[in-house]
């Protein structure tokens, strides 16, 4: 029994930090692994998601090694810097996408593909909306066209709880990829003890403290991810896979026990919480 993750920042990890583990974060793919191995001691387990990764790269670089596995289970998230690059149309998206999934289904193994959250971050972001909702239609279109399961996250009202994101508004904090994990268990009829923690909110912020919250998030997160596209050049450019061949997940302990040392290879301090959709 093999799983192995395809997909950018979201299936790596982004968001939820683990300095033992590879590239510093840990995610829901990592728990969804470690569940599996609980559930039924055996499995092995391959991440090749890598943050910032296009359609093409995921094309050029997971699908071929991904189908050498030979996988029992496949998740894929991918798309949705597609999505929020200037100037790329849904539909090249959409097609880029299906020829990824028509590989990976030519496995036989079981096929999870996830839809796009709607992320209400800002004015800003907006026009991509649209462009979201269509995509996601798509997923919905290619995930039956080839027996595919959807995992609908763009649907979980959880997520509307400020407490499941980072601070850059675009990634699941550590709390998002607990949830995350529980929902995909749940859709393999795994069983867990993840539940939702609500977290009491705070009063509304002032207009001020709106006003500063948003100064803030425009100047560490937006600008720095435009002036990268600016540049050509991604968070993801240096980093290699966290798992890259397949591993036998523990039973007890999880993969920490597999961690290559005390520090986690891969991602600079300053970028392992950061960077991934939209850059």
């Amino acid at each position: 029994m093999r799983y192995v993750a395809l997909g950018d920042s979201f299936t790596e990890g982004v968001g939820d930090p683990n300095k033992h583990l590879p590239n510093g974060v840990r995610g829901w793919a990592d728990r969804v692994a470690e569940g599996l191995a609980r559930h039924e001691p055996g499995w092995e387990y391959a991440n090749l998601a890598i943050r910032s990764k296009r359609l093409r790269h995921i094309l050029a670089e997971q699908l071929g090694p991904a189908v050498a596995m030979e996988p029992s289970l496949v998740t894929l998230y991918a798309g949705g810097n597609d999505v929020m690059d200037i100037g790329t149309r849904v539909a090249d998206i959409l097609a880029q996408y299906e020829a990824l999934v028509a590989g990976l289904a030519a496995t036989g193994a079981q096929l999870l593909l996830f839809t796009g959250y709607d992320i209400e971050v800002s004015a800003v972001l907006a026009p991509l909306r649209r462009k979201n909702h269509l995509y996601n239609d798509g997923v919905r279109r290619i995930a039956g066209r080839h027996g595919a399961v959807v995992v609908d996250f763009a649907t979980f009202e959880a997520y509307r709880n400020p407490h499941f994101w980072c601070p850059d508004r675009l990634h699941m904090s550590k709390a998002g990829h607990k949830y995350m994990a529980g929902q995909v268990m749940d859709l393999l009829g795994v069983p867990h003890g993840i539940g939702p923690k609500h977290k009491k909110q705070g009063p509304a912020p002032t207009w001020r403290q709106w006003g500063r919250d948003q100064y803030r998030w425009t100047t560490e997160w937006v600008l720095p991810m435009f002036a990268r596209k600016l540049r050509g050049v991604t968070l993801g450019d240096t980093l290699t896979p966290r798992w890259p061949e397949p591993v036998r997940v523990p039973r007890r302990k999880g993969l920490r026990k597999l961690a290559p040392g005390p520090r986690a290879r891969g991602a600079p301090a300053e970028e392992r919480n950061r960077g991934g959709r939209g850059d």
